[in-house]
């Protein structure tokens, strides 16, 4: 059956969307200069003030953390699915240059140390994501340029506080005055810059930026072809045979489920606890000992996972990282890193080989000595960018032994609620295929509930998911949210698509209503809220989940072990 939703404000949505495909078809350089007008006319709920001078400055945190810091040098960006295609199209030589990363986003890039940012793409979605972030980064960067240069003077003092490290005085004051920015906004682009700041004011000070952007390859067969590359180096590295035995899916991240099925971190408390000595961070000593104390009900065992994730990216933290990998390595958990084409981690974990008694807690039960009969395994992958996750799926579904359970834990904006909350959808608008999928989620808000301190569980939600964060405006929202739609995200819907076509004889339709309800596994959606768009500036560029958000990521991660762990047995 067909089905129609209201379309106010998705106009410019599809316009921008337009432009920016039409203009990419061309095997030259786009300038980004060329999608302002189309980004400005869509009034992004992240970037709000895109049209006024002065400086939006969340907008602006919000694309730096998704892009590395070596943006302030950079002129063109190249996207292309895998290395074959880089030198392809002349970039033979870009293994050999610098890898980079940016904060906020999980995204494989390569810098030649001058003037150009190769960015390897699983999907469309990348392209969504890309496209919109450098260009509000652009705008904010040349509204800054055109503020400084019309102080007299400020210009050459920025240029002495990047060249000795020492500002004078009165700089931080008259910055504030030239950019408009309150001084809590600047301590936000300090805390996101840190010492770079200095060098990335007195870029934006020399000249306006004008970035150029270049799709080396961008059909449907190319991201195919990575996501095959990507598969046959996660079966290579499997050392055991994956198409025989059976599989629970699970997309979330890289250390929520092997930290509670290991153990590691409740095995070395003393040593976390002694970093945690060692930090010049009241407020999380401060909730330590809160915690301790019986003063909050929060999970003793959560804070020490997000001191374990802390502790190893520290040069101290090596050693630790060692043995974890050697204990991991002994327990049957498999880490599996990208190789060559995009940024997505593989786990692979033996539930025969895993030790009941190391569990977390919450795990843990008499009945867990059966595991040892088992031959499942839970493959986790770092979850994807959008629409990703279809072309991912798909080659799972198509290669793996028996599919028992899909599990999707993801971060997403709640149009209602509160961040820290947990959504459970059972109905799901795909912007991708236009087609809505009413989903028997195994899930309820009981099965959450009782592992959330700072939020709330809430089940029989709509979820919409988008095709990008910029591609959203406020009356696009509202009408979602007038229609009962509360939970937005990026890739529950692709992931959908492809359990239809693992039951159906045919590609996923569009525009329809879809019933998902007999399905031969069961799926789980699992949901925690990261932002608030249409309560501006409530984002992750205004803010950072930080520890707070490992309160909604374990509740899920509980959640759907118990699920897969009481199946299994």
């Amino acid at each position: 059956m067909k089905r129609t939703l209201p379309q106010a404000g998705a106009d410019e949505i599809n316009l921008y969307m337009r432009s920016y495909y039409t203009l990419l078809r061309t095997t030259e350089e786009v300038q980004i200069r060329t999608l302002e007008e189309n980004h400005i006319a869509v009034n992004s709920v992240l970037h709000p003030k895109a049209a006024k001078i002065k400086p939006d400055m969340s907008a602006f945190i919000y694309s730096s953390l998704r892009l590395p810091f070596c943006i302030r040098g950079v002129r063109l960006v190249v996207l292309g699915q895998t290395e074959e295609v880089f030198r392809r199209r002349g970039f033979e030589s870009v293994e050999t240059w610098q890898p980079v990363s940016a904060p906020g986003r999980r995204r494989r890039m390569l810098y030649d140390g001058n003037e150009t940012l190769a960015a390897y793409i699983a999907s469309i979605s990348d392209v969504d994501d890309l496209a919109p972030i450098l260009v509000a980064f652009q705008i904010e960067w040349n509204k800054m340029h055109t503020l400084i240069g019309m102080c007299e003077g400020l210009a050459e003092r920025i240029t002495d506080w990047a060249t000795t490290s020492k500002a004078d005085p009165d700089l931080r004051r008259d910055l504030c005055k030239a950019l408009r920015l309150s001084s809590a906004n600047f301590e936000r682009l300090e805390r996101v810059w840190t010492d770079d700041l200095p060098t990335l004011l007195d870029a934006i000070a020399r000249q306006r930026k004008r970035i150029a952007i270049r799709l080396l390859a961008g059909s449907y067969v190319d991201y195919r072809r990575a996501t095959q590359q990507w598969w046959q180096h996660v079966t290579r590295s499997a050392p055991f045979d994956l198409s025989n035995r059976p599989v629970y899916f699970v997309s979330s991240n890289t250390h929520s489920l092997v930290n509670m099925l290991s153990g590691f971190a409740l095995q070395h408390e003393a040593t976390l606890l002694d970093y945690l000595a060692q930090l010049d961070d009241q407020p999380l000593q401060e909730e330590a000992a809160r915690i301790q104390q019986g003063a909050i009900p929060s999970s003793w065992a959560n804070f020490l996972y997000y001191l374990l994730k802390k502790y190893m990216s520290t040069p101290a933290g090596r050693a630790l990282r060692a043995q974890r990998d050697e204990v991991e390595a002994r327990l049957g958990i498999t880490r599996i890193p990208s190789s060559q084409t995009f940024d997505l981690e593989a786990q692979l974990i033996e539930l025969k080989r895993l030790s009941p008694d190391l569990m977390d807690p919450r795990l843990q039960s008499p009945a867990l000595a059966r595991l040892a009969q088992s031959e499942a395994v839970i493959l986790n992958i770092d979850y994807p960018l959008g629409f990703a996750a279809y072309h991912l799926l798909s080659r799972v579904a198509a290669s793996a032994g028996e599919l028992r359970g899909l599990y999707v834990i993801g971060k997403a904006a709640t149009l209602s609620g509160r961040i820290g909350d947990v959504l459970i959808p059972n109905v799901v608008y795909d912007e991708h295929s236009g087609n809505t999928y009413l989903v028997n989620n195994v899930f309820s808000a009981a099965d959450v509930t009782r592992y959330l301190v700072y939020g709330d569980a809430l089940d029989n939600q709509r979820a919409i998911t988008v095709r990008g964060t910029f591609l959203q405006n406020t009356p696009y929202m509202r009408n979602f949210l007038n229609a009962g739609y509360t939970d937005v995200e990026m890739e529950a819907g692709p992931y959908l698509s492809a359990v239809y076509e693992f039951i159906r004889p045919r590609r996923y339709p569009t525009d329809e209503f879809v019933n998902l309800y007999r399905t031969p596994f069961e799926i789980g959606l699992l949901h925690y809220v990261s932002d608030t768009p249409i309560s501006k500036g409530k984002n992750l560029g205004a803010q950072n989940l930080s520890y707070f958000g490992m309160d909604p990521t374990y509740a899920a991660t509980v959640a759907s072990l118990q699920r897969i762990l009481a199946l299994e047995l």
